[in-house]
């Protein structure tokens, strides 16, 4: 029987050059794809796919939260986790959302394909590099702190340094806005910092989220 895949990413040529490799293999079929995180949920309940691989960064609701979506829908949902990203909070982050594997875009094809066929079995599976930065990881009080958050708060805290409002925030992930300023002041207070200046700082040099993409979104604020 063939491994039934649902692939999430919001490039259509990245996914069209997914598409054509998983196609090659004889034992995997991709039952659906999405380009957003709503489309992925959706798809999700729509085709019940043995694997699910998704990317981190998309329109509207982050990878993360998809992650979340699907694993409090199904709890049995195996999740890949095929990213940019190759930070250790983010794999950490993906783990804790339900993930079972994490793997880098810049990994060769085959790590793909070995780590799709580790989580359909139950094994979480790290692609090299990924399982390195982890291994190499600070362990100091700063790196712990950011460590301590939860998947909401981890969500929330990229979300205010990419310079999203309150209601913004409570819009993307479907809470209050009230939610949003509360955890806004558990996570200053759990990562030492008394104004959001001082946040973003601290995110950008834990790489939560890349001064590019900050400098993007400054770029793009009327």
């Amino acid at each position: 029987m063939s491994i039934r895949i649902l692939l999430v990413d919001d490039h259509a040529i990245v996914r069209a050059g997914y598409l054509a490799l998983l196609a090659k293999q004889s034992d995997l079929q991709v039952v659906a794809e999405a380009a957003d995180g709503n489309q992925a949920y959706q798809a999700f309940k729509a085709h019940s796919p043995d694997v699910v691989i998704t990317d981190l960064s998309l329109p509207g609701i982050s990878g993360l939260e998809v992650i979340a979506r699907i694993k409090q829908r199904d709890a049995k949902a195996k999740i890949l986790v095929f990213s940019m990203h190759q930070q250790p909070s983010f794999a950490l982050q993906a783990t804790r959302a339900g993930a079972l594997g994490y793997v880098t875009k810049s990994s060769p094809p085959e790590e793909l394909l070995r780590a799709i066929h580790d989580v359909y079995a139950g094994r979480p599976t790290l692609s090299a590099d990924i399982a390195q930065a982890l291994a190499l990881a600070q362990v100091g009080g700063e790196r712990m702190a950011l460590e301590s958050l939860t998947v909401r708060e981890f969500e929330i805290l990229r979300l205010l340094v990419e310079a999203k409002s309150a209601e913004e925030i409570a819009r993307i992930l479907n809470i209050s806005a009230k939610t949003v300023c509360n955890s806004h002041y558990l996570i200053k207070r759990k990562l030492g910092v008394d104004n959001d200046i001082a946040l973003t700082r601290l995110a950008l040099r834990l790489n939560v989220v890349s001064l590019l993409e900050v400098s993007a979104v400054a770029t793009n604020t009327p």
